[in-house]
């Protein structure tokens, strides 16, 4: 970590602070387990910090210690209003555009707090006047535990704050299997397990307390998975009615898009997964090597991400944007065969 930032943060704590944690829309466990690891660590060294979410978070990541603490925006708008008006440090955790946390981004943008930003994803804005944004980085937990280590604070590593740094980066790196895992990065987890993360529970936590319904899901989205051999792609759509049909929950669909790169010879996965509320379809994309799908959601999605996981969005039909979908893949057939 670049010491002229670790000097910035360590200096604007150095004084009490009234301080807001948030992390991105639709939180997953990198976002959750950097915004509390980083709470625990605040308030355990005399800090008053609160994390606001901009709204709920899949209930396999609510057994993470203090968890109840996050303020909901979603139920608890009054509340979250009040602390963020009045507060003096601002952290942002695990993305680097306002326009990643809904209903929150017109408080940020008129809030009148010192912003921190802490991300690893590509093309930060400059909203933050302390920007921690290294794309190179495993997650932002990471980011999180080489902050703490900047500021000196290995010894105030907890348990607690273990095991939420540890259930992130295990999440964001697919449990250590993506290019983004780094020699460093098993050091980190190595010192967390020391310092009391249990890793066996996360494991269990996250990926072992499935419901019938949400393997039946995942069982309709292997059925609709479409292979495109010539183009080394595999695609999954799935509808409203097919998400009503089995009692979908938030984060019952996490992991789908992985199926496809467990293909031979596919390098590219996507999955397409209608939400009427919102009137959009949410992309979802992976690849594998050099074919990068932050540029591809980036230039035809609206969205973007890391090189190898990104996201986006379509206003289009589930079928219309299945349609454009395929249609572009004959402008990237070399870069998929290379």
């Amino acid at each position: 970590m670049n010491l002229e930032i670790s000097k910035a943060i360590n200096t604007l704590l150095g004084e009490p602070q009234r301080i807001v944690i948030i992390p991105h829309k639709n939180p997953d466990g990198d976002a959750v387990g950097s915004t509390l690891a980083l709470w625990h660590y605040l308030n355990d060294m005399g800090q008053d910090a609160t994390v606001i979410a901009p709204n709920d978070y899949p209930k396999f990541l609510k057994w993470l210690p203090k968890n109840e603490q996050i303020i909901n925006f979603e139920k608890e708008a009054a509340t979250a209003k009040e602390l963020i008006t009045n507060a003096t440090v601002i952290f942002t955790l695990d993305f680097n555009h306002l326009g990643r946390i809904g209903q929150l981004q017109p408080l940020l943008e008129e809030a009148s707090a010192t912003f921190v930003m802490i991300d690893h994803h590509q093309e930060p804005s400059d909203y933050a006047k302390i920007m921690y944004s290294d794309v190179s980085m495993s997650s932002t937990c990471e980011m999180v535990y080489n902050l703490i280590e900047g500021l000196n604070g290995i010894n105030r590593i907890t348990p607690e704050i273990a095991i939420c740094l540890y259930t992130g980066i295990m999440t964001d790196t697919g449990s250590f299997k993506f290019a983004s895992t780094t020699s460093r990065t098993h050091i980190v987890v190595a010192k967390l397990i020391e310092k009391g993360a249990n890793n066996t529970k996360a494991h269990s936590k996250v990926y072992d307390t499935n419901t019938p319904s949400r393997l039946h899901l995942l069982g309709c989205a292997l059925k609709n998975m479409v292979i495109l051999e010539e183009f080394c792609t595999a695609y999954i759509t799935l509808s409203q009615e097919e998400l009503d049909n089995y009692d979908f929950k938030k984060g019952d669909t996490e992991g789908f898009v992985n199926y496809g790169l467990t293909l031979d010879g596919i390098i590219f996965a996507v999955i397409f997964i209608e939400n009427k509320e919102e009137g959009i379809i949410k992309i979802s994309l992976r690849s594998e090597g050099d074919f990068s799908v932050n540029e591809f959601a980036r230039a035809h999605f609206n969205g973007g991400g890391h090189n190898n996981a990104s996201g986006g969005r379509s206003e289009l039909s589930l079928e219309e944007t299945t349609e454009y979908f395929t249609s572009l893949l004959p402008s990237y057939k070399d870069q998929l065969n290379s």
